[in-house]
């Protein structure tokens, strides 16, 4: 979504513009992200600026930048301009991860995301900030006993609709297809695949031990698989059939078998294992079925490839939503976290989500394994959300 303008801008606001865009004070109007106004703030004098680690979020800036990128491409018109965010990797590749915090000072100017007060909140409403992680499962080459839930390679003819993008006959809702013999069609949703709907066109590329086990990998997305022999390997998304995503939790609180207080990632997975009949049934009722594709693990501290295609730094890289922001952008998480010092945190947006909605709304990537299973699951926190934009690069 472009950056939209809004009418009567204040005085301050036009000559912040004015020195990071160029444009003259007497016509530079204020800045609009999806339904939030971006509001300059001086970054140097945040609270818990001067005390933050910035290096490993610069370093996983400069990952960001030499990854291939997003594919499809994100759209034209996100905030952030991909010529001046260029010009600032080149920048952070010259430079020594001690030169840091001076870099994002001088290289970028800081918003802050105010959204409007709704009948809930009569205030500025702050963003939301959850965590997510890459679970750590064990899993065989081979099926056997033990190792019963197949995890599917991406089938032959999943077609994946991009940004805009809609075919004759298909729900605009839907961002997934397949050519059938009277058009485009709608591809099988997870209780036909399960079913055997499209068995002619794809193959397992591992098992794992359980339903449970596969049901946790397609939520996250992707995960570290421990083989018989010791072995690590990731596994990584590699699409989707389309279908609307419909959660786990909501279906077990809806239904009144877990309270709502009461659900963390093991709460609800023994849950689903103690009552198999309802997990299968439950499980069902989300549509959406991802599959995968099988990779090395090249660095053990590392995550997986978010959608930006650079590999996720914990504690530093984030989901955005990619409709409203360009990837690389840095963002300051103004206040405190669970589990990290100080007052804020910079990261850098890396990754995108189903549910990860809205200019003030972020998903964490917390790190890989059970430890970080339950540091994600207990991540809901209410930040201000302050965008790094770039400056424009020098003629």
């Amino acid at each position: 979504m472009a950056l939209r303008r809004l009418p009567r801008p204040t005085a301050a606001f036009r000559a912040a513009v004015a020195l990071v865009s160029g444009i003259a004070p007497a016509t530079a109007e204020p800045l609009r992200v999806g339904n939030a106004v971006l509001e300059p703030v001086e970054l140097a004098a945040l609270p818990g600026w001067q005390a933050d680690e910035t290096r490993a979020a610069f370093e996983a800036f400069r990952r960001t930048c030499a990854a291939p990128g997003p594919n499809p491409p994100q759209a034209a018109g996100v905030a952030g301009s991909p010529a001046d965010l260029a010009a600032a990797c080149t920048a952070a590749a010259a430079l020594a991860p001690d030169q840091a915090k001076g870099f994002f000072r001088e290289r970028f100017s800081a918003y802050r995301v105010v959204r409007p007060a709704d009948g809930t909140e009569p205030e500025r409403r702050a963003g939301f900030l959850t965590g997510y992680f890459e679970p750590q499962l064990d899993g065989s080459l081979t099926p056997g006993p033990g190792y019963t839930a197949a995890v599917l390679a991406r089938p032959d003819d999943l077609v994946t609709l991009g940004p805009g993008e809609t075919r004759p006959g298909l729900d605009p809702a839907l961002r997934a297809g397949r050519q059938g013999e009277a058009g485009f069609e709608p591809y099988p949703d997870r209780a036909a695949i399960e079913d055997g709907a499209i068995a002619a066109r794809t193959h397992p590329l591992l098992w794992l031990r359980d339903a449970v086990d596969l049901f946790v990998l397609q939520v996250q997305g992707s995960g570290r698989v421990r083989l018989p022999d010791g072995t690590a390997i990731r596994v990584l998304y590699d699409g989707k059939n389309g279908r609307p995503y419909t959660s786990i939790g909501k279906l077990l609180v809806g239904e009144g078998h877990l309270a709502l207080n009461d659900l963390s990632l093991a709460r609800w997975t023994a849950w689903l294992r103690a009552h198999p009949d309802h997990a299968r049934r439950l499980m069902r009722m989300n549509a959406s079925y991802i599959f995968f594709r099988i990779e090395p693990v090249v660095d053990a501290a590392l995550g997986p490839p978010g959608a930006a295609g650079a590999p996720l730094s914990p504690g530093r890289s984030m989901a955005v939503d990619s409709g409203l922001w360009r990837y690389g952008l840095p963002f300051w998480l103004d206040g405190k976290l669970p589990g990290q010092p100080g007052s804020g945190h910079l990261v850098i947006a890396a990754d995108t989500g189903s549910a990860i909605l809205g200019p003030a709304r972020g998903d964490l990537y917390v790190g890989t394994g059970a430890a970080a299973g339950v540091a994600a699951g207990d991540l809901h926190t209410k930040p201000g959300f302050i965008v790094l934009l770039p400056k424009p690069a020098a003629p």
